[in-house]
């Protein structure tokens, strides 16, 4: 713990119900990892697990708490914004035909060839430690991203979120597959403090898109892309825990993704994004941006794993054709767009 960084700051005065927060106020982080942390440690007090949001989450709103939480985030978005716009995206004029490309470009990431041809034992578990599963948290993600949606939209979200409910079977609601397999292949949960930024960065944008209603169009482009994207993926996952010997326990998470997820991402398009753009044209563009932004933090949280496990690619993280038009974003703090406008 460190009295200079932010987040350990913010959290000695959260332990202690009777400090003032008024110390914290418009106090910067020290670095973009700081800055990370502390965002994630406000996100806790809105979405923390039940039974682990006590400290402070009394002060949720409090007007400190809320100077932070904005600051931070339109930094974040920021910064995230000139990521994606690096990427020089070239899409097709359709909102919906841009959403499907986006889920092609890098489809299947060259890291997830390598481990379902070469990667050790001890690389899979790397991997999949940092990796959390493809939809890490997506229950709550998408219960929250169902709130206000009306219609067949709504209908099929609640499909998607009652699989994730294994459908009413405790032993195949999602997280406990998930928990039956770190237990079987000897995972150990990652501490923040020892995970590599890209990494909570890639956490920190789904409860980001999660804690701010302005960003719900987004929610619902990130979330879609994660599940257009998770099916090829996960297959190769399960070839990699098949070539490693790993045990039926160990298989059952990613094998139920990569059945599953398929179905759910062309219905993702066809029953929420697609009748949700048809009735409010002016976000359809913003929910292609969700997509985007989901797909360039994912670049950079897997070329971070490369780094981890010394893995050498030449493969590119995502699209930049030569002379592509660079679409300049609204500012974050807007958060809309003039109809019709592509951001």
């Amino acid at each position: 713990m460190s009295p200079d960084r932010l987040v350990d700051r913010l959290e000695v005065a959260l332990a202690r119900q009777e400090a003032s927060l008024a110390g914290l106020a418009g106090v910067e982080p020290v670095d973009d990892r700081d800055a990370v942390l502390t965002l994630q440690r406000v996100h806790d007090l809105h979405l923390g697990p039940f039974g682990q949001v006590a400290s402070g989450a009394n002060r949720q709103h409090h007007p400190v708490i809320a100077d932070i939480k904005w600051r931070l985030e339109c930094a974040f978005l920021e910064r995230l914004e000139g990521w994606d716009e690096a990427r020089r995206w070239d899409l097709p004029d359709d909102p919906i035909e841009a959403l499907r490309a986006v889920r092609a470009t890098d489809r299947v990431p060259w890291v997830y060839h390598w481990l379902a041809e070469r990667a050790s034992p001890g690389g899979v578990r790397t991997f999949l430690e940092l990796e959390g599963g493809p939809d890490g948290g997506f229950d709550d993600l998408v219960a929250q991203c169902q709130v206000g949606i009306t219609g067949g939209a709504k209908v099929e979200l609640a499909h998607n979120y009652w699989d994730e409910m294994g459908r009413g079977d405790g032993a195949s609601v999602h997280t406990e597959l998930h928990r039956v397999m770190a237990d079987a292949l000897g995972f150990r949960a990652v501490p923040r403090a020892e995970q590599p930024l890209a990494c909570l960065e890639r956490a920190l944008l789904g409860s980001t898109l999660a804690t701010n209603r302005w960003l719900q169009p987004e929610m619902v482009g990130a979330l879609g892309l994660i599940e257009l994207q998770a099916g090829p993926r996960c297959r190769k996952v399960v070839a990699a825990l098949e070539r490693i010997g790993a045990g039926e326990q160990a298989l059952a998470f990613y094998e139920e993704h990569a059945r599953v997820d398929p179905l759910h991402g062309r219905a993702w398009v066809d029953r929420v994004v697609t009748p949700l753009a048809a009735e409010h044209p002016d976000l359809a563009w913003r929910i292609v941006r969700g997509a985007r932004w989901r797909s360039t933090i994912t670049a950079r949280f897997l070329a971070a794993t490369h780094s981890v496990l010394g893995l050498v690619t030449d493969s590119s993280p995502g699209p930049d054709p030569a002379g592509a038009e660079r679409r300049r974003p609204a500012p974050m703090a807007a958060g809309v767009h003039a109809p019709g406008e592509r951001p």
